[in-house]
């Protein structure tokens, strides 16, 4: 079936916040005196800030309570956040604006799907709110990536059948989701060679032969 809607994931493919999520994690994690390196942050890609926080909390030495759970995933998130602050419009990963303007200009639906609840706040650092038909994200949602829930409401939102909706990801819980969604996975970054993915690509501009051939 011809691809109608592209839903991109966020952070990995439109910009690239990896470092402020260490950073805000290592932080959290040295506070409390849990050993967090890159090994550890590896295993968090495209998952939600809780399930990230039950892989930190795996290398503790005592058990924490569901209130102390949240406690200090609301600490990590405000560390990230004032690391935010630094996003300019500038941060946007290259050919993001162009391959968006594209699909427009061709026809194709465009949203986000992503589980982090700081998209609204990373759309309008980065000025790229007003672009999507639909935003998909973590304030939205029950269950996070490999779940399919947050492509599929992208593409409700979008009014457009799973099926003609092609997703673009840089984690492996992510194409696994758009897999169970029923929809095309392009991967990028460190999946791009992944066997979930049905295309691959080495820059955002390289979507536009998959779309439209």
């Amino acid at each position: 079936m011809s691809i109608l809607a592209v839903i991109f994931d966020l952070d990995g493919v439109l910009v690239h916040t990896d470092q402020y999520h260490y950073q805000a994690w290592k932080r959290m994690a040295d506070e409390e005196g849990i050993v967090f390196d890159e090994s550890v942050n590896d295993r968090l890609r495209g998952v939600s800030r809780m399930e990230s926080l039950e892989v930190i909390l795996e290398k503790s030495g005592r058990t924490y309570t569901s209130v102390e759970k949240e406690a200090l995933a609301e600490k990590k998130n405000g560390y990230y956040r004032e690391l935010l602050d630094r996003l300019t419009p500038a941060d946007a990963a290259p050919g993001s604006r162009e391959i968006i303007a594209a699909c427009k200009q061709q026809g194709t639906k465009v949203a986000i799907g992503s589980s982090s609840r700081n998209t609204p706040v990373i759309l309008e650092r980065l000025g790229l709110t007003h672009m999507f038909e639909a935003v998909a994200d973590g304030n939205e949602i029950v269950n996070s990536k490999p779940d399919p829930e947050v492509f599929l409401l992208a593409a409700k939102k979008l009014a457009i059948d799973p099926e003609c909706c092609i997703v673009v990801e840089d984690a492996e819980a992510g194409l696994v989701a758009a897999k169970r969604a029923g929809m095309k996975t392009a991967a990028m970054g460190t999946m791009i060679n992944s066997p979930t993915a049905d295309y691959r690509l080495h820059r955002l501009d390289e979507l536009k032969a998959v779309i439209w051939g």
